[in-house]
């Protein structure tokens, strides 16, 4: 369902801003490979290409939008520091890049964050805020601390400039095969699907953007469904890089339906199923997030044989003993 014409996002704008975080990451956020798998190809029937997105420094896609977001920061907002929200792989995301800017950072997580995404997050120098309750209220206490602390806030999604960060994925995955038949995404707040989108949309528009959701935390779903931001059951996942609400108002739910075309759910088995078959065939430990985008093309196969896939392994954050027992999920 497609988003309220008042909310119609200024793509022009938000492609414009994508190519200019393409330049101004470099180095310290590196392009990531798009690695033929030949063993899921024949697996799964089609030419199946792994984006890297595990590789970056801080192991998942999140640093491309962090490091953008801090260098848009002016000198005062850089003095005062800035505060964040965090499942975990935005949080680290943000403390490297604050480590490296010379930024301090405060990270808020739900009780519920993976324990070794906070200890990540802690030996980066941040100072980390854990929450009661669900991991919406650890995104809107740290949004009211913010403001009454005369900080910028910076949302994991809800903020044009981590959307146009995460965009540059796109990109790459234009620079790298612009013959792309469809990418594969694990869906969250939505803003490396929609900044990926978006930048599809011009560079290679007859690639279809397939988000994928675990069954358990479906929030963005629900709320392309509704045709609006719904409050939506929260159950335990795998996919922990995805999990939580989607808070209201953002910016990336108009996105989202303007540049999804085709929505696809898996369960915790099939999360788990994908994460065993990537360490099979390609000897990557990834997280449940990626386990999403990859058991969303396991599941979509049918219609996709022939054609050239690329699934975006979007994080490796993932405890030893986490990913132990996933690998052994029946």
């Amino acid at each position: 369902m497609s988003a309220p014409e008042s909310n119609t996002p200024d793509f022009a704008a938000l492609f414009t801003a994508i190519e200019q975080a393409h330049v101004a990451i470099r180095p310290n956020v590196p392009v990531t490979p798009l690695a033929l798998s030949t063993s899921l190809s024949g697996k799964l029937g089609c030419t199946v290409l792994l984006k890297g997105e595990h590789l970056q420094p801080t192991g998942s896609f999140k640093y491309r939008g962090a490091t953008n977001r801090l260098r848009l920061l002016s000198d005062a907002e850089r003095q005062r520091g800035v505060i964040t929200a965090s499942t975990g792989n935005h949080g680290l995301a943000v403390a490297q890049a604050g480590a490296l800017a010379g930024v301090s950072v405060t990270v808020y997580v739900a009780q519920s964050a993976a324990a070794a995404k906070r200890a990540a997050i802690t030996a980066l120098g941040a100072k980390l805020i854990v929450v009661e309750g669900p991991t919406i209220e650890a995104e809107l206490t740290a949004r009211r601390d913010a403001a009454a602390q005369d900080k910028v806030f910076i949302s994991p999604y809800n903020d044009a400039a981590i959307v146009a960060g995460q965009g540059t994925t796109g990109i790459e995955l234009a620079e790298q095969a612009p013959d792309l038949d469809a990418v594969f995404v694990a869906v969250g707040g939505g803003g490396l699907i929609g900044g990926i989108g978006t930048g599809l949309r011009r560079l290679a528009p007859k690639a279809e953007v397939v988000g994928v959701w675990p069954e358990n935390s479906p929030a963005m779903l629900c709320a392309l469904q509704a045709g609006a931001i719904v409050d939506t059951p929260d159950l335990p996942t795998l996919s922990d890089g995805t999990a939580g609400a989607v808070e209201p108002g953002s910016i990336t739910f108009p996105i989202c339906a303007a540049v999804i075309d085709r929505y696809v759910t898996v369960t915790e088995q099939e999360i788990a199923g994908a994460m065993r078959l990537v360490a099979e065939t390609d000897h990557w430990m990834v997280e449940g997030s990626a386990g999403v985008a990859l058991a969303g093309l396991v599941r979509a196969q049918s219609d996709f044989r022939g054609r050239k896939v690329a699934v975006v392994l979007c994080g490796r954050n993932i405890g030893l003993d986490d990913y132990i027992k996933a690998l052994t999920m029946h």
